[in-house]
């Protein structure tokens, strides 16, 4: 099975990639602002479709995170926890959870949130079936308000993390949705869901409101002053996202004032450099994802598994985690060692060049590696991954085979992966959690229903892997839960359809001299991190900008 979210955004991304093109090499930060406002401006790799029932890469999910609130929050520090649901009771069978809603919540319109948007939402986002559709399409029997503030969820089978999984649940606002309806669409009644006005605006709850959208370019957002949870006096006034990585104008963009965090990717060397200007300090946060190498399963020559096993044991590790990714252990595994229901004491690929040439005399390629050249994409908006390709290059020459590296922008890299044939052999690419447990990367990596996005290009398809998985996931007993999630890392170590490189910390520059982030002082004070998820380190409503410092550090 392939997600229905691959056709849209095709289509949308078709729509962009000429704009993509035109615009390489320039940077679009929208307007200028005075040393007197209170922003905070991030970049990342575009595009953006900041639709809750579209977005789920890390871009998206910061803007989700902003712009709309959901059941319940994974809060990076404190981990999932009540949010627009106060509480929730579940029946006995494990089939019903009913949650009372939080009174008095407005939309950035001004309209109350009700259960009847709750409804709407996940109703929308099964329909659509894109993004995080995935978490619940297998699971949700039904979703029905049964009292202005109550809503229950009947489930066609126990699922043990449902409450984590609704974390990725953002609730839009019924009324202003089905006002903005293009018809006629592929959603017969309801059109085209608003889907098209949803690119351009939101229709949220959240501490931030849209206030300017370009796709290719960036997002802005104002504080929402009815904000039901608040702010600190100091909270910033608005929040930019930008599309941009390249390094030195990240590195410029900051020693101007004019961007707050850089994202993650940038090199570590550009980071020091960064951190040796007055008031730049670097935070170092260690987060639920992992860098790895997805190999396509279905492709010569990394179809066949030896030929992958070869390239597993020639893949020098420590120089990925000691020379490129300073201070990001070496991976353990499918599932980061961070994660609840990792197993502990897996098998583990190790540089080995004896074993990689067994286990190539075995591949079918043997006698014929000129054949068969291994492609290999690495995602241009992280410039890091380049040294990775370089390395992969190098020490798969070591045995023989020869690797042809390809850089490829990310809304390229989206657009390759819908299909087996036009999904390199192997491709860079960071992976994290959308809640806080195994099955969430064990799902969105390696289940069937997942093949056709950016998150499983190794196509695997395999029966005994589904099985277990959803197996899995509707066990409610935890401790048995996660002895079947260790079943399934066994038998995804021996299938070897991924190089897991390295579990990744987070190392971003920020401007410290007037900006106060708390996750970055909490882990500066020896704390920890319960619940890294994709965008949450980027909530910019715990943060605090203090303008007439930054004013002070320009007038130097």
């Amino acid at each position: 099975m392939v997600k229905k979210h691959i056709n849209t955004k095709r289509i949308l991304f078709t729509l962009l990639f000429v704009v993509l093109l035109l615009q390489a090499g320039n940077v679009c930060v929208g307007q200028t602002f005075r040393p007197d406002e209170s922003i905070i401006r991030e970049p990342g790799a575009f595009p953006l479709y900041p639709d809750p029932a579209v977005g789920d890469d890390n871009i998206e999910c910061i803007a989700l995170n902003n712009l709309y609130d959901g059941l319940v929050f994974a809060h990076p520090i404190e981990g999932v926890k009540p949010h627009l649901a106060t509480e929730w009771t579940v029946s006995p069978d494990g089939l019903k959870y009913t949650f009372k809603l939080r009174e008095g919540v407005k939309f950035h319109n001004g309209d109350e949130l009700t259960a009847e948007d709750v409804v709407f939402s996940m109703k929308r986002l099964l329909t659509i079936g894109e993004g995080f559709a995935y978490l619940y399409t297998d699971h949700v029997d039904d979703v029905k308000a049964t009292g202005k503030y109550t809503v229950e969820f009947t489930l066609k089978e126990p699922l043990g993390p449902f409450v984590d999984m609704l974390v990725r649940l953002y609730i839009v606002n019924k009324n202003q949705v089905m006002a903005n309806l293009v018809t006629p669409g592929q959603y017969g009644e309801f059109g085209d869901y608003g889907k098209r006005w949803l690119l351009m605006n939101d229709a949220g709850s959240g501490p931030y409101t849209m206030k300017e959208m370009e796709l290719e370019s960036h997002m802005l957002a104002e504080k929402f002053e009815d904000y039901w949870g608040g702010f600190h006096e100091n909270a910033p006034n608005f929040i930019k996202l930008i599309s941009t990585g390249e390094p030195v104008t990240v590195r410029t963009l900051l020693a101007r004032r004019e961007l707050e965090i850089t994202d993650m990717w940038q090199p570590m060397e550009s980071l020091m450099a960064a951190a040796r200007l007055e008031g730049i300090e670097l935070a170092y946060l260690p987060c639920a994802q992992n860098l790895q190498i997805m190999l396509n399963t279905k492709k010569a020559p990394t179809d066949d598994i030896h030929f992958r096993k070869a390239l597993a044991y020639c893949m020098d590790y420590n120089t990925v985690s000691e020379k490129i990714y300073v201070g990001s252990p070496v991976a353990e595994g499918p599932v980061i060692a961070m994660v609840p229901g990792h197993k502990k004491d897996l098998p583990r690929y190790e540089r080995n060049l004896e074993k990689a040439k067994e286990e190539l005399a075995k591949s079918k390629y043997y006698d014929q590696l000129s054949k068969y050249p291994v492609e290999l994409a690495w995602i241009a908006e992280v410039p890091e991954e380049e040294k990775i390709a370089l390395l992969f290059q190098a020490n798969a020459a070591d045995i023989g085979v020869k690797v042809d590296i390809q850089k490829k922008q990310w809304g390229q890299v989206i657009a390759d992966a819908m299909r087996p044939e036009t999904t390199t052999n192997a491709t860079t690419m960071f992976v994290g959690l959308h809640y806080p447990e195994a099955g969430s990367l064990l799902k969105s990596r390696y289940h069937s229903s997942t093949c056709g996005g950016w998150e499983q290009m190794e196509w695997l398809q395999d029966d005994e892997i589904d099985m277990l998985i959803d197996k899995a996931l509707g066990t409610i007993d935890r401790e048995k839960r996660f002895a079947i999630y260790a079943e399934v890392q066994d038998r995804l170590v021996e299938l070897c359809p991924t190089i897991w490189l390295l579990d990744h910390a987070e190392v971003r520059a920020y401007q410290a001299g007037y900006v106060d982030w708390p996750l970055a002082d909490h882990m500066k004070a020896g704390g920890e991190i319960l619940c890294p998820l994709l965008g949450t380190f980027g909530y910019y409503r715990e943060m605090k900008v203090y303008p007439e410092k930054r004013a002070a550090l320009l007038g130097k």
